[in-house]
């Protein structure tokens, strides 16, 4: 059969495009080697979230006293944490079943390997192949954990994050190796539940990525829940065996050993681009990244890539975005190109992250004079009324043109309040505008208000 466009991966970069270009009129089918929704919805984005509103509840319960309710023997069942989980995930994933079948995309199971600009071999789990032909092929197969050299994997002892959401008792300690959005998260999600969590940085402060000042609120956050973390850190070894883990640690200090059950590696990801085909094609690569154009078309005409296995940052929400430009060029509109300095960013550990554009040390590298407001959560009504005054609202403004170059936010629910700044710095919205626009009260958002009022010297609360 012959089709439009054949995606090959599922993921939210996948099945987004598949949809978007089904209701274009494009002919479309999907080849998927695993589980509609890809990583996202089945091991990623969807259940890992899951597993933190539990840990939440479970924390609530624990300090349920401190709003005026008496909770008796609150106790966290990991089997039932961990199969609620993986309920909401499989859910999920029959819901992108769902939309492919509303959408009439054809989905093809099993791996798919590109012969032509326009013909895919499809493996299936028995190893019969078939061959499918479109006038446009695009890769969306998506990322892995990535593995140390010097310490493997292997399932048990040392895991990644797959295997971190799927364990089948939970251990007594465990050693999180990396600071991203997944170790940050997993890191929460087990100290929540009562497991001695030792979080391991290589670089000098946790979440490198976000703005400094946001590093150290969390660090202090997690250092207070009890987790022990460690920068300026390198894992130079894990001994398995024995009964648990020793991890050989190099510190500023010297040289350490910490025992524990479980090391989960969290140290970024690998682009799934081997064995599909490009080499047969001529597709370049580089540094692990297909190179694609503005509109994600490869050097072969015809084949476009997106998501994880293209530079730019690896988020579901990116690959979406990504694959809708991709879609909407191939059925022959004008779609803009994707702005990746704005792209917001989340970690759903406790406190939230969530920032988009530049840190400060960002703009005054860039050469800025700038304007910083910082409003924290311990002057919001609604914060305190809700249990939650940790953390801040914090907003970088150009001095000159009151342009919004970044909003960095660390608190409760804060990826609920990123997606204002990202559309005013899309709307091209200055410091004054944001100011004069009213926002409701008792809100946490009023705090990006009260920032913005603290960097123009116009604040009220404080």
């Amino acid at each position: 059969m012959s089709y439009d466009l054949i995606v090959v991966g599922s993921g939210p970069g996948g099945y987004v495009a598949a949809i978007r270009a089904s209701q274009l009129g494009l002919k479309t089918a999907i080849v998927e080697r695993e589980s509609l929704g890809g990583i996202c919805l089945n091991w990623g984005c969807i259940p890992t979230k899951a597993l933190l509103k539990s840990a939440q509840v479970y924390s609530y319960l624990n300090h349920a006293q401190d709003f005026g309710i008496t909770v008796k023997d609150a106790s966290a069942d990991f089997d039932a944490v961990i199969n609620r989980s993986r309920n909401v995930a499989n859910g999920m994933s029959k819901g992108i079943e769902f939309l492919m079948k509303k959408n009439k995309i054809d989905v093809i199971l099993g791996n798919g390997k590109l012969i032509s600009p326009k013909k895919i071999e499809v493996t299936d789990a028995n190893g019969k192949a078939q061959i499918v032909e479109a006038t446009n092929i695009m890769i969306a197969t998506g990322a892995r954990a990535r593995e140390l050299p010097h310490i493997k994997v292997d399932g048990k002892k040392v895991i990644e994050y797959r295997k971190a959401m799927s364990l089948e008792k939970m251990p007594k300690s465990m050693v999180v190796m990396g600071t991203g959005a997944i170790g940050c998260e997993f890191a929460y999600f087990y100290n929540a539940l009562g497991v001695d969590v030792t979080l391991v940085e290589y670089l000098p402060r946790i979440v490198p990525n976000e703005d400094a000042d946001v590093s150290k609120e969390l660090t202090k956050n997690f250092k207070k829940s009890g987790m022990k973390v460690m920068t300026s850190t390198e894992v130079t070894g894990v001994d398995t065996k024995g009964k648990g883990c020793k991890v050989n640690l190099k510190t500023s200090k010297g040289e350490e050993t910490i025992e524990c059950d479980v090391v989960l590696s969290a140290v970024g990801i690998k682009t799934n681009i081997e064995n599909i085909g490009l080499e047969t094609l001529g597709i370049k690569v580089d540094r692990d990244k297909i190179v694609v154009d503005d509109y994600y078309q490869t050097n072969v005409p015809g084949v476009y890539a997106i998501g994880d296995v293209v530079h730019g940052p690896a988020l579901a929400h990116v690959a979406s975005a990504e694959g809708i430009i991709a879609v909407e060029k191939i059925a022959g509109h004008n779609p803009e190109p994707l702005d990746y300095g704005n792209i917001p960013g989340c970690t759903y550990c406790s406190p939230e992250i969530a920032s988009v554009g530049l840190t400060e040390e960002q703009a005054k590298e860039a050469g800025y004079d700038i304007k910083v407001g910082k409003f924290p959560f311990s002057a919001s009504g609604k914060a305190k009324a809700a249990g939650h005054s940790e953390g801040f609202v914090k907003v970088i403004f150009d001095a000159k043109y009151g342009e919004w170059l970044g909003c960095h936010m660390i608190g409760y629910n804060v990826t609920e309040m990123i997606a204002e700044a990202v559309v005013a710095r899309k709307l091209e919205t200055t410091g004054h505008e944001i100011l004069k626009a009213v926002h409701p009260h008792p809100t946490m958002s009023e705090a990006v208000m009260e920032a913005t009022a603290a960097a123009y010297d116009e604040v009220i609360h404080l």
